[in-house]
Order: C-alpha cells, then structure tokens, then sequence
C-alpha cells in the first residue's frame, strides 16, 4: 500500500477513533419541479469546455466518465451535511498543489447538478487565489474587493453556466490575508452566507495549513472541513501535521487526490 495511504489512514483512524469518514443516512426527497434561476444581479460567465478539461475540471463535461467519481463524493458529502444539519464545508490541504481547489471546484458543479440545493464556492485562498484561473474566468469584481470596500458583493458574485452555482472569486492576491480572513466583516460575510438561503451549501477554497495561519483563522466561521491529500505527494508528516492543526474542526472526510490507481470502471 501507498504511504501516502498508510499516513493517511493512520492519522484519520487515531484522530477518529477508527469511526468511518461519512455516515450513512437518507439523502433529501428528490424536487421533481426545481424553479429555474433567473440572474438580474449576478453576472454570467459560461465556461470554455476546453478550458474545464485542460484544469481537469470534469464535473459538467459530457462523456466523461471520472465525473462520476465527483459524484460519489457529492453524495457522501450530502448524506454527511444532511445528516448532521451543516451547509457550510471548508476545503483544505496540508501543502500547495495537493488539488484543493480542483477538488473544489469539481465538487461544487457537481453539487449544483443535484436538484436539491444551490452552491455557492468562494475562493479564500486570499494570498494565491486560483478559483477565477481554473474557470477560465477574469472577474471584473472579487471578494477582494469587496473586503476593501471597493465593490458590493452582488458585483462580485458570478454564475458560471450552471444554473444553481454561485462563484465569489478573488481578483488579485492580498496581503495580510490571515488578519483579513479573522476580521470581524468576513465573520460578518461568512454568518450572511450560511444564513441568506436555506437550501445552499457554501464551499470554502482555504489556503494549505501548512503554508500560513489563514486557514486556521477562518476554520471557525465553517460547519465542516473536507481534507484534500496528493497520493504519492503529501509527506506523511505533513498530512500528520496538518491533522493535529484541524485539531476539533469537524473533519467530514478525506479525499486522495492524484491517485496512481489506473483503471476505473465506469458504469455505462
């Protein structure tokens, strides 16, 4: 077995007490007469599919059979949030360039294909923002912006083509992000996002745990924290490290990203 694994499964099993990552527990009644979506406010910015497929952003791609593995992961994420009442979920990794936000991305326009909620994904990795990069998108407004008073944060928001998903991106990298993200307006923003619409899960792109203090700053603004690792990538003292760090964050799984696994069989 990887090592990579083996940390892994070492450190969610003494963290957990051997507990599995996600419950098991009746997903919503399916809304089988979803209202449509009418943006007056939020600006809409369809993707290049080419551009989603080079980021190894596959969720919303035809024929692509990997999507279904974002769709596995929607439903554990669902059932878990579902049972337990959450809405909010942090995304976050021990180093830079495990696949956060490619996770997140991916998992926020699966979860927004399912009739049952919208999503809404911001991107708080304030120092290396990537969000707006991995659409393919240049939003004119971002949440830095909007932290600096500059713009409303109905200017920042953006529909990237799916229907029930909502990006607040960032614009340009920030300094003193982590006095920033503990400030009393992004507590602010944060309440007003979890509470504005019953139905919405928020994703939160944070920054690696291991690189600066700002997702530590942030953690306690959120409900649940999703932990990404690079197979064959994440030293084991890292993902250790970065364990103790979320120390009584609600930690609801664990995806491993990168995987040297090579076949998958996709059901068709």
């Amino acid at each position: 077995m990887d090592r990579t694994r083996v940390a892994l499964d070492k450190a969610r099993e003494k963290r957990l007490g051997g507990r599995p990552i996600f419950s098991v527990s009746p997903l919503p009644t399916l809304n089988a007469n979803p209202v449509p979506i009418k943006y007056q406010q939020t600006k809409v910015l369809p993707l290049s599919p080419k551009t989603l497929r080079a980021n190894n952003v596959i969720s919303g791609l035809e024929n692509e059979p990997f999507a279904d593995v974002y769709r596995i992961l929607r439903t554990h994420v669902l059932r878990r949030l579902s049972a337990e009442g959450l809405s909010t979920v942090a995304i976050c990794s021990a180093n830079k360039g495990d696949g956060k936000t490619v996770t997140a991305v991916n998992l926020a326009i699966s979860l927004a294909m399912d009739v049952n909620q919208t999503v809404l994904l911001v991107d708080l990795d304030l120092r290396s923002p990537s969000v707006a990069d991995t659409l393919g998108i240049q939003p004119e407004f971002g949440l830095d912006d909007f932290l600096h008073d500059s713009a409303e944060l109905p200017q920042c928001l953006i529909n990237p083509g799916t229907e029930r998903l909502v990006i607040l991106p960032v614009r340009a990298p920030m300094e003193q992000s982590s006095e920033m993200l503990a400030s009393p307006k992004m507590a602010k923003l944060a309440h007003e996002l979890k509470n504005r619409y019953p139905d919405r899960v928020v994703l939160y792109d944070l920054p690696p745990l291991l690189a600066t203090d700002d997702c530590l700053a942030f953690m306690s603004n959120v409900d649940a924290t999703l932990f990404v690792v690079a197979e064959g990538e994440t030293p084991r003292p890292d993902i250790e490290r970065a364990m103790t760090l979320l120390g009584d964050s609600h930690l609801i799984g664990t995806v491993l990203n990168k995987s040297t696994q090579k076949q998958f069989n996709a059901y068709r």
